[in-house]
């Protein structure tokens, strides 16, 4: 048995918005939320710019619904978050007789919880708020507690493969929708912001001291960024059947591993172009039924070059309008493929493309121009979006209007 897959419900929280409303209102308004790092405890507080969304933990706990924090980590608040908003949005109440999983991704665990107190944990004989982290520091915590805030017991999985994970979330997703496994799907992925992450990223050396250009000539790095990004799975024939609003439908994947480098692509694009072509067969469309590229756009030298290779070779000098979304939320690891989603599902419902910010100059390798402005009113029915990870997992998803 396969069955037709489309989203019922969205969800998400960014340093663009708290919210599915937020977010659609700071894209059209060309508003980023990339500023110097106020909220995390770092070196490179007010020096770095980075996505922070603009809430201490304290905040977050009482957006989440949470009383009292027992170990409730930043990431596994964020998610809380966007996934009831999706869940809601979709209509779905706890409780009910209906198979439901949830496949959520993240890349950093409970990191942001373990960091603050390690030196403690560490240190003979001492108590103190540590305690309650220690269980909350691997990656599955965040699931159990997004799924108890849920209600969901039929399926909880969490995914990590770097930044493509939520994609691979909602890949997981829609298998078991098209199987007959569930009866409907949480998917997506949440990350929040640590020392570690960023420390390590400056490492590498691809961090922009300024905000982040995505295919611009002179582009010099990424921005951090961190966020949830959820959306609901069900059947197309389940769906209509309980009259519920479709947002679009899920209409092709594709996950490929090029293994090129343990941080970097291919510079020809191998793996990008691979999981691109895949994805584009499993839809049955043609490369000139694609409207709109939700590109993966980093603004790193080596992943755009790679990309736009990947790119120029599968669509040849008829590249769809392309942009990145990552200049308005940093790029959020493990949650950029679920909040993407959430953005082409926009894009598609309200016929709009959203503007690739900061841009000025074309890459020399190639003819490709971004868009710039804001463009609505145009026909919006295939989007593909893009999610490329370290190691060279890259994940593309196409949306499709019904």
């Amino acid at each position: 048995m396969s069955r037709r897959v489309v989203i019922t419900g969205l969800g998400v929280i960014s340093a663009i918005g708290d919210n599915v409303r937020e977010n659609f209102s700071s894209l059209k308004a060309k508003r980023t939320g990339i500023e110097h790092i106020n909220i995390l405890q770092t070196i490179h507080k007010g020096i770095l710019p980075a996505g922070e969304v603009k809430h201490s933990d304290e905040e977050l706990l009482q957006l989440a619904g949470v009383s009292e924090n027992t170990g409730y980590t930043r990431l596994a608040l964020l998610g809380m978050i966007a996934a009831r908003e999706a869940f809601i949005s979709s209509g779905a109440k706890k409780g009910e007789r209906k198979r439901t999983g949830l496949v959520t991704a993240t890349t950093v665990g409970g990191m942001g919880g373990t960091e603050k107190y390690y030196l403690d944990y560490i240190e003979p004989g001492k108590t103190g708020d540590f305690v309650k982290y220690i269980n909350s520091y691997d990656c599955g915590d965040s699931a159990e507690k997004i799924a108890d805030s849920l209600g969901i017991k039929d399926f909880i999985t969490s995914i990590n493969t770097a930044c493509s994970s939520s994609a691979n979330a909602l890949m997981l997703g829609a298998r078991l929708i098209k199987h007959g496994r569930l009866d409907r799907v949480v998917a997506g992925g949440v990350d929040a912001l640590t020392k570690f992450t960023i420390n390590g990223f400056n490492s590498l050396m691809i961090l922009d001291k300024e905000n982040c250009k995505p295919f611009d000539k002179n582009r010099t790095g990424l921005n951090l960024g961190e966020g949830a990004g959820y959306v609901v799975l069900e059947s197309l024939e389940d769906a209509q059947k309980e009259g519920k609003t479709i947002y679009c439908e899920l209409t092709g994947y594709a996950n490929t591993c090029d293994a090129y480098h343990q941080t970097a692509s291919s510079p020809e694009g191998a793996g990008a172009y691979l999981s691109m072509s895949k994805a584009l067969v499993m839809s049955g469309l043609k490369v000139e039924d694609i409207d709109y590229i939700n590109v993966h756009g980093t603004a790193t030298q080596i992943n755009d070059l790679s990309e736009g290779n990947a790119m120029t070779k599968l669509f040849g000098g008829n590249v769809p309008k392309f942009s990145s979304t990552k200049a308005y939320t940093g790029h959020t690891l493990g949650a950029s493929g679920g909040i993407e989603a959430v953005f082409s599902a926009l894009s598609i419902q309200n016929n709009i493309i959203f503007p690739n910010l900061n841009f000025k100059e074309k890459m020399d390798e190639f003819n490709l121009v971004p868009v710039t402005e804001l463009e609505e009113n145009v026909r919006v029915r295939n989007v593909l979006s893009n999610s490329f990870g370290f190691g060279g997992n890259n994940s593309s998803l196409i949306f499709s209007a019904l």
